[in-house]
């Protein structure tokens, strides 16, 4: 089929909206910005107070991600399935925002300042002295309860707040003519958050002496976004979707009725579809590959900075890059090549270059002596250069990831039913992304114990072998899931190109 051309070429690339389309559409990137903006304040702080803290380090992450993360995940998308057949997805929608954010406030006002309160340090202290240093990451996680608890909740956020409450909220009102021009919008929109709350983070990060009012002023942040954010989806649901012009539940294959399926069934459901299978080894490989990677880079940067405010100003500057180059690319290059080389073509960049720049970057902390030239030539340490190429590897992935991986995985979910949408969509996004950070996890400290070290760094030379082998899955469930994307957008309007 011959896309009829509406727009010309610039607009065609930069801005391919209608104007009566503009009253749904703006709402939405808004909507987008400020769960974006949400994100990245909880993602940097997150890390930042974990890794920083006393006893603790980059070690303690694969603890955290394989063994509490992924539990809370399971049961956080059972509880949602099962809420999903009581309750409209709007009061959802709000319930979950608010549940996010007083916690957040909680832990800024209440937990944070009075940490060394409520921190078990003496315990800790004899624990440590009777088990060993090469077990001080279990330790850790139980000295900074309150951190673990604030990683494990704003780990969360990402699943639950991007891609359950907003694309799964977007996937219901869109058709897939729409997706092909709105999807990179949404995609530049939070790129755009990124750039814009990077430099804020740093800035409030580095202003204050007491890293508490730093905490407290970021918190007040995500406070005024929430309220922002429930109020752009009150809108949407009150004063856009009533209108068939915007939402018509007969073209996009949605209703606003609940489903019927129990939890069970459901997931019975989801593991018999081949279509959310394939789905769901593309997810879990993705974040399998990047947190193998990114964990030691973030061992490697708290030794270059392991004070808590220039930690979370460094790291803060490189999610800034991100949205720098993330929104250059999807400007200018990921919605033409995602229209015009097809959706196989786009999903199949992001194994290719999150792999081999991944597997450069774990070469490079196994051979630093091969860096003894180049650091004497510019006068500093091989760990700066290390920091730093593993900081442009860091922002290579994501740009790859918010570019054509995260678009090109939503598309498939537009063609399925209702109940894979909702519930299926629930199950990839937040259990099968949860199996990949906390499968790197479970390798991470299999290595770690087995080796007796308690140090992530001496196990980087294990990590190779299961990093090529997931790359190996991941290009292969694109290309499968590829033929069944094509029959199922089979008569469909605007069936992309493949």
């Amino acid at each position: 089929m011959v896309e009829k051309k509406i727009f010309g070429k610039w607009r065609q690339r930069l801005w391919p909206v209608q104007l009566f389309e503009l009253k749904k559409l703006i709402p939405l990137l808004f909507l987008k910005f400020f769960i974006n903006c949400n994100y990245t304040i909880l993602t940097t702080l997150k890390d930042t107070l974990i890794i920083t803290e006393k006893g603790s380090g980059a070690e303690v992450i694969p603890v955290l991600k394989g063994g509490l993360v992924l539990p809370f995940a399971v049961i956080v998308t059972l509880i949602y399935s099962k809420l999903v057949n009581r309750f409209r997805r709007e009061t959802l929608f709000y319930g979950i925002v608010l549940s996010f954010l007083t916690f957040v406030l909680f832990y800024a006002y209440i937990l944070y300042p009075n940490k060394e309160l409520f921190s078990p340090n003496q315990s800790a202290d004899w624990l440590l002295s009777v088990i060993g240093q090469k077990y001080s990451h279990w330790i850790s996680l139980y000295r900074n309860w309150m951190q673990s608890l604030f990683f494990v909740f704003t780990e969360l956020w990402g699943g639950v707040g991007i891609f359950i409450l907003f694309w799964g909220f977007v996937n219901q009102i869109t058709l897939l003519d729409e997706a092909k021009r709105f999807y990179t919008l949404f995609i530049a929109v939070g790129d755009i958050a990124l750039l814009a709350i990077g430099p804020v983070i740093s800035y409030h990060s580095l202003q204050s002496t007491n890293f508490v009012l730093s905490i407290q002023t970021l918190s007040n942040y995500i406070f005024v976004f929430s309220f922002l954010i429930m109020g752009l989806h009150w809108w949407l649901h009150h004063y856009v979707l009533k209108d068939k012009k915007f939402y018509d539940p007969s073209k996009i294959n949605a209703t606003e009725e609940t489903t019927k399926l129990s939890l069970i069934d459901s997931l019975k459901f989801i593991a018999s579809s081949k279509y959310l299978r394939y789905l769901a080894i593309m997810v879990v490989s993705y974040g399998f590959t990047i947190n193998l990677i990114e964990v030691s880079w973030k061992a490697n940067l708290k030794l270059l900075y392991p004070n808590s405010a220039e930690y979370n100003a460094f790291y803060s500057n490189v999610l800034s890059a991100v949205g720098f180059f993330s929104l250059l690319v999807s400007f200018f290059f990921s919605g033409g090549i995602i229209r015009w080389l097809g959706w196989h073509f786009s999903a199949q960049i992001a194994p290719i270059v999150v792999g081999s720049s991944g597997l450069i970057f774990l070469l490079l902390l196994i051979a630093k002596d091969f860096l003894t030239p180049i650091t004497a030539l510019l006068g500093v340490s091989p760990l700066l250069i290390i920091v730093f190429y593993g900081a442009f590897q860091n922002v290579l992935s994501k740009v790859v990831k918010y570019c054509f991986f995260d678009p090109t995985k939503e598309m498939a979910f537009i063609p399925l039913d209702q109940e894979s949408k909702i519930k299926g969509k629930a199950a990839v996004d937040v259990i099968a992304a949860r199996f990949g950070k906390s499968g790197a996890a479970w390798v991470q400290l299999a290595f770690i114990e087995i080796g007796g070290t308690g140090s992530l760094l001496s196990v980087t030379p294990y990590l190779i072998p299961f990093l090529t082998a997931t790359l190996l899955f991941w290009i292969y469930s694109v290309f499968s899931l590829q033929k069944r994307f094509m029959k199922k957008t089979e008569g469909l309007p605007e069936n992309p190109a493949f």
